[in-house]
C-alpha cells in the first residue's frame, strides 16, 4: 500500500514538473479576447487620456477601411425596427434598466439614420406577452418616431416575445414595397426565449423569397433561432457588451446595406415642391390644413404656408414624405444630393508615416499642424490630412474638400 501511495506521489510530481515546464499557451477561450490593458501606457503626467483615445482612433479607423470599398449601397431604405418588451427588459444592467436604455439609444439612432437617408422610411414595432403591435408605421417623418419612443417609456414590461409575430407583421407591410427599395428588419432582442404560433424555420423561407433582410442585436446571449434566421436572411447577429458597444451596433445599422444586384433598376417619380407661405392680406389667402394631421392629433393646425404636392397640390408641412392622395414621393434637392453618396461611396485615404512626408506638415482641413504618427492622403489629389479629418470626410462629409475645390477652380 505504501509502494502505491509513493508511485501516484512521484507520477504528480512529474505531471507538475512538465507543467511548469511547458510554454504558457493562451487558452481556447482566451483566443477570442485581446488584452487590451497590456496596451495601456501612461503618459508623463500619469494620465492614460492619450492612450484610450488613439484605441478609440484606431477603430474607428477600422471600419473607415472596411467599409469604404467600391460596393454600391442603397439610396432608399424601409426599415422596420422591432423592439422587445417583454419582462426581462426591467433588468437593471443597462442604467436605468435596459428597456429605458434601449429607447434612448434608438432616439439617437433614428436622427443619424435620417441624416444618412433622407429619403428612407423607417417602423417601429413593440412585443411583448406573446403579441406585437406597431408603435409607428413607414414614414420619413423623424420627430413622429421620436415622440413616440418618449413615450414608449412607460410601457410596462411582461410576458414573453414573439419574434414570429413580430417578422410577419413587418413583412406584411414590407412585402408591397418597391423592388428597387431596400427590405429591412432590425431586431433589438432582450429575451432568451419566444412564444411563436408557427413554425419560425418555414417563415424565414419566406422572408428569403421576398429578400427582406432581419438583423438581430442581443442583450442577454447568443440564441440559436437568431443565428439561423440572420444568416439565412443576410443580415447581421450581434450581442452587446457594454452600452457604448450597444450604440456602436445601432450605427453599424445608419449605413445602408450593399445593394443587390438583382434589385430592380426603374425610374422612380419624384416631386420637389417648394415652401409657399400665402400672405393675410392677399383676398385669395385661406389657412388649410396639413395632411399630416391625417395621423396626427398633435400636429399643426391651420396655416397659411407649406409645401403643395405638385401633382395633386396636396399641402405638407416638410420633406420628405409620401403624399396620401397620389402617392408621389416629395423631396427636395438636398435630400437627394446627401443620398448621392451612397452610390460612389469615398475610397479610404492611403496611411503613411509622417515621417515620410515632405513639406510643410500641415493638414489641409484643419489647417493644424500634423503630430500624430500618421498621415491620411486622399489617392486623388495626393492631399494630406490628420486623422480627425479623416474620420471627418469618411463618416459625415463623404467628399474630398481639396477635390471639390480644385473642380470649382478649373
Amino acid at each position: 500500500m505504501l509502494q502505491i501511495l509513493l508511485i501516484l506521489k512521484f507520477y504528480r510530481c512529474l505531471d507538475f514538473n512538465k507543467m511548469d515546464e511547458e510554454p504558457e499557451i493562451a487558452k481556447r477561450w482566451e483566443g477570442g479576447y485581446e488584452r487590451t490593458w497590456e496596451v495601456l501606457k501612461e503618459d508623463e503626467s500619469g494620465s492614460l487620456k492619450a492612450t484610450v483615445e488613439d484605441i478609440l482612433f484606431q477603430s474607428k479607423r477600422k471600419r473607415v477601411i472596411e467599409s469604404h470599398g467600391q460596393v454600391r449601397l442603397g439610396m432608399m431604405r424601409h426599415l422596420f425596427v422591432v423592439v422587445d418588451t417583454s419582462r426581462t427588459m426591467d433588468d437593471h444592467d443597462l442604467k436605468p434598466n435596459r428597456l429605458t436604455s434601449t429607447l434612448k439609444l434608438l432616439e439617437f439612432f433614428v436622427d443619424e439614420y435620417f441624416d444618412q437617408n433622407p429619403i428612407s422610411q423607417i417602423g417601429i414595432i413593440t412585443t411583448k406577452n406573446k403579441r406585437a403591435e406597431k408603435l409607428t408605421d413607414l414614414s420619413g417623418n423623424s420627430k413622429k418616431h421620436i415622440t413616440a419612443l418618449k413615450k414608449a417609456v412607460d410601457t410596462t414590461c411582461i410576458g414573453e416575445p414573439s419574434l414570429y409575430n413580430s417578422i410577419n407583421l413587418a413583412m406584411q407591410t414590407l412585402k408591397h414595397m418597391p423592388g428597387h427599395t431596400s427590405r429591412e428588419i432590425l431586431i433589438v432582442l432582450s429575451s432568451l426565449t419566444t412564444c411563436d404560433p408557427a413554425n419560425i424555420y418555414e417563415l424565414v423561407k419566406t422572408l428569403q423569397g421576398l429578400k427582406i433582410r432581419v438583423s438581430v442585436i442581443g442583450l442577454s446571449a447568443e440564441v440559436r433561432v437568431c443565428t439561423v434566421l440572420t444568416r439565412d436572411t443576410g443580415g447581421s447577429y450581434n450581442v452587446i457588451l457594454d452600452e457604448c458597444h450597444f450604440r456602436e451596433l445601432l450605427m453599424l445599422h445608419v449605413k445602408p446595406p450593399p445593394a443587390s444586384t438583382s434589385s430592380e433598376c426603374s425610374l422612380i417619380r419624384m416631386g420637389f415642391p417648394q415652401h409657399i407661405i400665402a400672405s393675410m392680406s392677399e383676398q385669395d389667402a385661406k389657412p388649410s390644413f396639413s395632411m399630416a394631421h391625417l395621423d396626427s392629433t398633435g400636429g399643426p393646425g391651420l396655416g397659411f404656408g407649406g409645401y403643395y404636392c405638385p401633382q395633386c397640390r396636396a399641402k405638407y408641412t416638410e420633406l420628405p414624405v409620401e403624399c396620401k392622395v397620389c402617392g408621389l414621393t416629395l423631396v427636395s434637392a438636398p435630400h437627394l444630393a446627401r443620398s448621392f453618396h451612397h452610390l460612389f461611396p469615398l475610397d479610404a485615404f492611403q496611411e503613411s508615416p509622417l515621417e515620410e512626408l515632405t513639406g510643410e506638415r500641415f493638414c489641409q482641413g484643419c489647417q493644424g499642424q500634423l503630430k500624430d504618427q500618421s498621415v491620411f492622403t486622399c489617392p486623388v489629389c495626393r492631399t494630406v490630412f490628420c486623422v480627425e479629418c479623416d474620420l471627418f470626410i469618411h463618416d459625415t462629409l463623404h467628399c474630398c474638400p481639396s477635390c471639390i475645390h480644385s473642380q470649382g477652380m478649373s
